[in-house]
């Protein structure tokens, strides 16, 4: 004989699982929260716009792309047009002043990479004034280090031929070089233009055009 068995009752009266399950509070709403999570959002999409906008508050500025030597005057390849902030709290010089840079020379020898400001140029050039000289020299392998451009200072010195006597000595102490002939720096012979003092230039020329002249590199020349 079957007999059915009935799940146990207990003094509620609930059956067992049902027993086990905990009444849940209401949930309480916290406006506080609610009102903070929303500043929040407003806060990042209002930081959001602002840099957006300061992105875009640029303007063009100069800036040196090829080394320029204290008194060489500024060329077309010697600058570029870069964007900058509007308050970077830099005295640059915009772009659209570019031509009256193009008619002035480096105060100093600037590098390239460097944002031009006003007090690094000069309407006129202690280097191509009164009492200077351009030179040109037509230069050998072991008579110039490599690597040597427009800007740089060098000394230029006297070496003679081994048939002649006399030692070599110093003709320019600090000549800059005005220019370099890139087409001219082959295997055979390197072109470049030196700023000397024109009481030295007579010298430096007769002995350039016997081939008695060599080019040392200055420390910190560049």
């Amino acid at each position: 004989m079957r007999t059915s068995e009935k799940p146990a009752v207990n003094a509620a009266g609930l059956s067992g699982p049902a027993s086990r399950k905990l009444p849940v509070p209401p949930r309480e709403r916290k406006p506080a929260l609610a009102a903070l999570a929303v500043l929040l959002v407003l806060g990042g999409a209002l930081a959001t716009t602002l840099l957006v906008l300061r992105s875009g508050d640029r303007v063009s500025a100069i800036r040196v792309s090829q080394q320029v030597g204290a008194g060489q005057r500024f060329t077309e390849k010697s600058i570029e047009e870069v964007k900058v902030a509007a308050d970077t709290g830099v005295d640059y010089v915009g772009w659209s002043h570019r031509a009256e840079v193009l008619d002035s020379f480096a105060a100093v020898t600037i590098l390239p990479g460097t944002l031009l400001t006003s007090q690094m140029g000069v309407r006129t050039s202690s280097e191509l004034g009164a009492g200077k000289a351009t030179v040109g020299l037509s230069l050998k392998p072991g008579q110039i280090p490599a690597g040597v451009k427009e800007g740089d200072r060098v000394q230029l010195i006297h070496v003679p031929n081994r048939s002649a006597q006399g030692e070599s000595r110093v003709l320019a102490e600090s000549a800059l070089v005005f220019s370099v002939n890139q087409s001219g720096r082959t295997g055979t012979s390197a072109q470049i233009t030196v700023i000397v003092d024109s009481s030295a230039s007579p010298e430096i020329v007769a002995f350039a055009s016997s081939g008695e002249i060599a080019v040392a590199e200055l420390p910190g020349g560049r």
